[in-house]
């Protein structure tokens, strides 16, 4: 994983002592509300329904088992011993104190961790596959392209008041796991004839109040010119970007309104001019980052412990679901569900994370990584030493076998903390959890996401299904989609209905489940009969009643 230079060091530094300065002219009146929020807000801190909330970067995803302990000793100090992983990789602490957030920002950054532009106007965290450099399925391993885009965007001044937040995303494996369709700018990587590494430009996701799937605007980008390439896409959105309407500042409502070959057309204009500019990469900047993202010894990692459980049913579940291929055979990649039963989903407590990262130690050389599905993952596990990972696990309540089921469910804080939000989402996905338990294994692999506001953050446009908070005099009301996905295919959900009161949800659910059941085909995954019969099909069948009672 990379290593922050002096450079890097000083650069942080630097910013916990400038914000330090901000936050004690703050609360001694010398700056206003006004003044101070565009200044907390690029450093990660938010005021919620309660409390504020402090938002801290995980590039890419990537953790040390240090770093996940600083973040215990965070939650333990300054929240409630507790953190929620996200669905942007990273992590937030709910229960904050504005004074003391300074001081937050200085431990963080004597284990190389921030919060700079975990919010606000400007370039957001770049996000990757959980499963980046290890992956039986990748092309190209995206960290060190994640990494440079981080160092390049980080306090960029031409980019830290955009119209409007910038999402950044990779893909460098068969499998797109890092949602790229919904993303403001997106990358996937590939190799040509020549084994050169290039790549396919999307511009224009998002989701939010105005969803729209990216569009590719560019093919064929060789690697060289990511920068120059990125810092026209950037630009040309800077400039023309709408600044009097919220609503319509995000770079999706802009590249629909001139058409993506006009944005595109625009953006090779601007481009022109850059292309040879000094953010254009050389093999040497390349190799300097690269360098970091190594295998571990693999070869030399100390025998397994073994145990024998090949007999335990539970076992075999998680081992099916929650141990993913790794390019070297000897080793998986183990996810850690965070979809606990009395648990929302992303939280995990301070002891948690402090016997995580103990795991992390002796099963996965130090690291670990945070899914956007809001999981964690160890990535380097001897298949040999499994069965004693999972007995420990279990041991955590760690060992939930759910990954890709229909318990393991994005969602968003909601109403339980989010000013924003118009309903709760913890206690419903909870619910919807129950109301499937009986048939989750039949179901295999649904993606339910659930969202306490149109702002998306559970991600409910590209859910299998997706569930969004409304309001109405008051009371939590939910409308129900069918039909998204945020792979490869990139897909919005659609409408099937209109909203209901959230007693009523986890029955509806239950049924188009168990409409799926009575009608799929042979091996047929949910997301497969939706495409194949249609949301409208799953909708009659809903008015219809035509599901068999559980």
């Amino acid at each position: 994983m990379y290593r922050y230079d002096a450079v890097d060091r000083l650069v942080v530094e630097e910013r916990v002592a400038q914000y330090r300065d901000q936050t004690q002219r703050y609360l001694a009146g010398l700056l206003d509300e006004d003044a101070f929020k565009p200044l907390r807000l690029q450093n990660g801190l938010y005021i919620q329904r309660y409390a504020p909330m402090l938002r801290i970067a995980i590039p890419y995803g990537v953790l040390s088992s240090e770093q996940l302990r600083a973040l215990a000793t965070i939650a333990r100090t300054y929240d409630r011993s507790y953190g929620h992983f996200t669905t942007r990789q990273n992590i937030q602490f709910n229960w904050v104190k504005v004074e003391e957030v300074p001081d937050i920002l200085a431990d963080l950054a004597k284990v190389s961790m921030h919060a700079i532009q975990t919010s606000g106007s400007c370039v957001r965290n770049v996000t990757t596959d959980v499963f980046a450099g290890v992956a039986a399925d990748e092309i190209v391993d995206p960290r060190p392209y994640c990494e440079l885009m981080r160092q390049w965007s980080t306090i960029h001044p031409e980019f830290a008041h955009l119209p409007r937040k910038f999402k950044v995303a990779f893909n460098g494996a068969k499998e797109d796991r890092a949602a790229t369709p919904v993303h403001d700018l997106a990358f996937d990587l590939y190799r040509d004839d020549a084994d050169e590494v290039r790549l396919v430009v999307k511009v224009g996701g998002g989701q939010g109040r105005t969803p729209r799937i990216a569009s590719i605007i560019k093919r064929d980008l060789h690697w060289r010119e990511m920068l120059t390439y990125s810092e026209a896409v950037l630009r040309t959105y800077n400039r023309l970007g709408r600044r009097d309407n919220i609503f319509k500042a995000r770079i999706k409502i802009q590249v629909e309104a001139l058409g993506a070959d006009e944005f595109g057309r625009l953006v090779e204009e601007d481009w022109a001019a850059l292309r040879d500019g000094p953010n254009a990469l050389t093999d040497e900047a390349f190799a300097r980052v690269a360098a970091h993202f190594v295998d571990p010894d693999l070869a030399a990692w100390a025998e397994a412990p073994s145990t024998s459980l090949s007999i335990d049913p539970r076992f075999r579940g998680w081992k099916s679901r929650n141990v993913a291929p790794h390019r070297h055979p000897d080793y998986a990649a183990v996810t850690l569900s965070l979809k606990r039963e009395g648990v929302a989903p992303g939280d995990a407590t301070a002891d948690e994370m402090d016997a995580i990262a103990d795991l992390a130690d002796r099963y996965s050389h130090g690291e670990l990584r945070v899914a956007h599905t809001q999981n964690l993952v160890l990535p380097y596990v001897q298949r040999a030493a499994l069965p004693a990972l999972w007995a420990e696990l279990d041991a955590l309540n760690l060992a939930r076998g759910n990954i890709g089921l229909a318990s393991d469910i994005i969602c968003c804080p909601g109403g339980d903390f989010c000013s924003l939000a118009n309903a709760k989402s913890i206690p419903l996905s909870a619910a919807i959890a129950d109301a499937l338990d009986d048939i989750e294994d039949d179901l295999g692999p649904l993606a339910i996401k659930v969202s306490g506001c149109i702002n998306a953050c559970g991600h409910h446009h590209v859910g299998h299904i997706g569930v969004l908070g409304v309001e109405k005099a008051g009371e939590d009301w939910y409308q129900i989609m069918l039909g998204g996905r945020a792979d490869g295919e990139g897909k919005l959900a659609v409408l099937i209905g209109k909203s209901v009161r959230g007693d009523a949800v986890p029955g509806l659910i239950s049924r188009l489940a168990r409409h799926y059941l009575a009608v799929r085909h042979a091996n047929e995954r949910f997301i497969d009969t939706v495409e194949r019969t249609g949301a409208a099909a799953f909708k009659a069948a809903l008015e219809a009643g035509e599901v068999a009672a559980a």
